[in-house]
């Protein structure tokens, strides 16, 4: 029965279709006005309204669906749509401009509106229907999937490297199956990146652990005798077994209601629409989104050309000028953790243009600017490292004021360029996704008085995009600030108003030990009630950790809410090598350790097969375990007095000594007893960064004191005590911030030292940067923590006193603790299986990882060890 749906004496607009294209279009009338003089209607296809389709991956990190929803329900109501979900249109009658929904529903119109989007595109091999076959594209596909794999999978594939194959990938990946990626392009993401992007590209997803194919079709989808998926045929004549497919092969345009009421579409699909948005073929009837074929003959497939699109239907309808022409397909995305960025005439295709390049295939980093023979950047490429990409796409079309190889170049490798946010001309278009240049942010701050990025956007609509604009806001926001002399807001991110010093503060004052109670009562009114982000959970948990004892917080990283914070390697406590498998490193304090001991690890190592080297810290180094085998490792490790050495961890690492006076004829301290007990009273402490020490007995200083966070050299007297020294790619020498000290004034010196930087440093701030970013610099600190000049020295003793009293070893306390335990597998749905692609080959009497695993092309079996994962 069908059922007529009238507007009264108001025109009725009829939208079909409420997806993120859908919803700023209806966002975009209600700015016009036009929810107050039309009726508005619409129909939606899926289950639930509008919701972010950009950010469906994260879902498998734990963003929930409803919190993926982009339909505030208060607006809907309080424009008076009308919005029908799970009733999609099934008929248009463009005689009678009637729209009939599934359900019955007629509902004339004046204006009608198409945003059906798209659907993804699956090639028609045999076996594509086949039990285990799926697609990436909605919530509920998602759900299927997230199903499937936990409970009939252990192998996957994907069907396509582009944009969501690689996201598909990366959440297989994440559900513990081992994952294949099948591309027909030579290179992954090929319409994105070149070939030496998709080198840089490939090198970093393998070492994630996935197989990569390309070059490669899928003939067929093979099943087994239940019908369901068990293995894929290839173009090169190769079978792959797997329990499961995603196809991810691209999207074609959903214009099947517009085929079937005679509207005009493309030869390859699409709704053929003028500059308007309107379709040629009748002016009543839009098309906006990836199912419309836009006036320059282009299909687009990302968000900002669909909402410049809503926007301009939305206009024409008001009658009002605008016109959709064309949109900049730059984009920037992190696809299985991995930064991938491309703009403007990224391949090079204008004539006469000139690449400027860097690649290191060490650290997967790729960057090409294409620009023109009179300077003008054409276009670019960034991968692994996407910082500059804000700037960079706003500055295509234009010459930049740097020479373009200072804009590739990493800091230290050639003159680093003084370009930022403030080197844009005003008309440079800062946003993409909603078309908004420098000139209109920079007259949101002065003249609309914003003076935060929250702020701007609201003012502006900039950065509720894709995102990828925000950083440039922020420092447009902070430069134009400072020019007026305003205080700008200096918050640990969004989430935080607060900077990292400020929370630790509140964390101690008001002894808050959870991160949600932290974010509820002193985050953004924006981010309350919200998950906070990859930047300030893991700050916030070192916070709490590192003050566990004083606000009565439980200490260990894996307990609770602490678990979902902690970075990578802080989930597993072991550090994550590059095969997939991981290294253990026990506490040798002070690099002093018994024969028996080392008769322990050797046969620790001897019967887990694992590879080890003694590092620069005086540690013996455990490689090749895998998540399973860890548990059992340590408990033997436990047995026998070690402890963790928290390698993995922002906490102190190693102190490092020489023989000393016990047995060099040069040492004038015991430098080995020092170093054990300097250890051993901060090991474990949690710190903004990773903590390096040492102790040399003498001024030879073969412990290499001075290159530490804080190193101690002997002298005839007592102990001098360095600061902020570091090695690495920025080494620095450390400075003396007391000397002759005795062993008592040294460790009340180092207390107060480390407490101190604890508490006031940044994120991620190692004490050789703090000490030169910190106001006063070393002459402020020697003043606080040897004079006690602000009063606070017995405070950081005491709460340094509270560590030291309340540590436990973070393996002992795991390996004793079954809930503990249950994370330490490699598949969820299958805890007692290894994960197959952890395989070694022999190399100096020890194993290497079989890097060749997760490359393309035969090796010879006999160069695999046996238990090696098989291919």
């Amino acid at each position: 029965m069908s059922t007529t749906a009238r507007g009264g004496d108001r025109p009725t607009i009829v939208l079909v279709g409420h997806g993120m294209v859908g919803q700023r279009f209806l966002e975009a009338l209600a700015e016009r006005g036009l929810t107050a003089t039309h009726r508005v209607v619409v129909l939606c296809e899926e289950p639930r309204p509008a919701y972010d389709r950009v950010r469906l991956t994260s879902y498998f990190s734990g963003t929930t669906p409803e919190e993926l929803s982009m339909t505030d329900m208060e607006f809907i109501n309080g424009h008076g749509i009308e919005l029908h979900v799970g009733d999609p249109a099934g008929r248009i009658d463009r005689d009678t401009r009637t729209v009939t929904a599934r359900s019955g529903l007629n509902v004339p119109y004046d204006a009608l509106v198409l945003a059906t989007g798209s659907y993804p595109f699956v090639p028609p091999v045999p076996g594509k229907d086949a039990e285990g076959c799926f697609v990436y594209r909605t919530v509920e596909d998602l759900l299927a999937i997230e199903s499937y794999a936990r409970t009939r999978a252990r192998t996957g594939a994907v069907v396509g490297g582009g944009l969501l194959g690689l996201e598909a990938a990366g959440a297989l990946k994440g559900l513990g199956l081992l994952t294949h990626i099948v591309e027909f392009a030579p290179r992954l993401m090929p319409v994105q990146v070149d070939e030496g992007g998709g080198a840089a590209l490939l090198r970093t997803v393998e070492d994630m652990g996935l197989t990569v194919h390309t070059g490669t079709g899928t003939q067929e989808i093979v099943a087994g005798a239940d019908g369901a998926v068990a293995a894929m045929k290839l173009s090169d004549g190769s079978e792959l077994p797997t329990d499961m497919v995603v196809f991810s092969a691209g999207v074609r345009p959903r214009d099947r209601l517009a085929r079937d009421c005679g509207l005009t579409v493309g030869e390859r699909g699409g709704i053929a629409v003028d500059e308007q948005c309107r379709t040629v073929a009748d002016p009543r009837v839009f098309a906006i989104g990836e199912c419309a074929l836009a006036s320059d003959g282009r299909v687009y497939g990302l968000v900002a050309p669909g909402y410049e699109m809503a926007e301009t239907a939305a206009a024409t309808i008001a009658a009002d000028e605008a016109a959709f022409t064309g949109a900049d397909l730059s984009t920037k995305l992190k696809l299985l953790g991995v930064d991938v960025a491309s703009f403007g005439d990224a391949h090079g295709a204008t004539e006469g243009s000139l690449d400027v390049t860097y690649a290191d295939s060490r650290s997967g980093t790729y960057k090409k600017l294409v620009v023109g023979r009179d300077g003008e950047l054409l276009g670019g490429i960034l991968v692994g490292e996407a910082e500059a990409y804000g700037t960079l796409r706003a500055l295509t079309g234009s010459v930049p004021p740097v020479p373009p190889e200072s804009l590739v170049l990493p800091a230290g490798a050639g003159s680093p360029a003084p370009l930022g946010p403030s080197a844009l001309p005003d008309e440079a278009v800062v946003c993409s996704c909603h078309n908004v240049t420098k000139g209109t942010i920079r007259d949101a701050i002065t003249g609309h008085r914003c003076t935060t990025v929250p702020e701007v956007q609201k003012c502006t609509r900039a950065g509720t995009g894709c995102g990828s604009c925000v950083k440039v806001i922020g420092g447009l926001v902070a430069d134009e600030l400072a020019a007026s002399g305003v205080e700008t807001d200096k918050g640990l991110c969004g989430c935080f108003p607060q900077t990292r010093e400020e929370l630790y503060e509140i964390v101690l004052s008001l002894r808050i030990s959870s991160y949600r109670r932290l974010l509820d009562r002193f985050g953004h009114r924006g981010a309350q009630g919200g998950d906070g982000c990859e930047v300030c959970k893991p700050a916030v948990a070192s916070i709490i950790a590192s003050l566990a004892p004083a606000i009565g917080a439980d200490g260990h990283v894996l307990d609770g809410e602490q678990a979902a914070l902690q970075d990578t390697n802080d989930h597993f406590l072991a550090n994550l090598q590059k095969n997939g498998s991981y290294s253990v490193v026990p506490r040798i304090a002070g690099g002093e350790i018994t024969p028996q001991k080392l008769i322990v690890i050797g046969e620790i190592a001897r019967d887990f097969g694992l590879y080890t080297k003694i590092t620069g810290g005086q540690r013996i180094d455990m490689f090749g375990a895998r998540v399973e085998q860890l548990p059992l490792i340590w408990t033997r490790l436990v047995d026998a007095g070690f402890e963790s050495g928290h390698a993995y961890g922002k906490a102190l690492r190693t102190v490092k000594s020489c023989v000393g006076r016990t047995w060099c004829r040069y040492g004038v301290q015991d430098s080995v007893r020092m170093a054990i007990d300097l250890e051993l009273r901060y090991r474990g402490l949690r710190s903004p960064h990773k903590l390096k020490s040492a102790v040399s007995g003498c001024a030879r200083e073969c412990a290499e004191a001075r290159s530490k966070d804080f190193g101690v050299i002997a002298t005839a007297n007592g102990w001098n005590l360095y600061v902020g020294g570091n090695g690495g790619a920025s080494p620095r020498h450390a400075d003396l911030l007391a000397q002759d000290l005795s062993d008592t004034e040294l460790v009340r010196t180092i207390d107060r030292l480390l407490m101190f930087y604890i508490r006031t440093a940044d994120r991620l701030e190692r004490t050789s940067v703090w000490l030169e970013r910190i106001p006063g610099g070393l002459a402020h600190v020697r003043d606080v923590v040897v004079n006690d000049s602000l009063g606070i020295c017995g405070e950081l003793e005491s709460l340094m006193a509270a560590h030291v009293v309340n540590y436990r070893d973070e393996w002992a306390e795991t390996v004793a603790d079954p809930e503990k335990l249950a994370r330490f597998v490699s598949f969820v749905n299958a805890p007692d299986t290894p994960d197959p692609v952890v395989g070694f080959v022999p190399e100096r009497d020890q194993i290497k990882p079989d890097l060749p695993l997760l490359a393309i092309g035969p090796r010879p079996d006999e160069d695999v060890l046996e238990g090696s994962a098989a291919r």
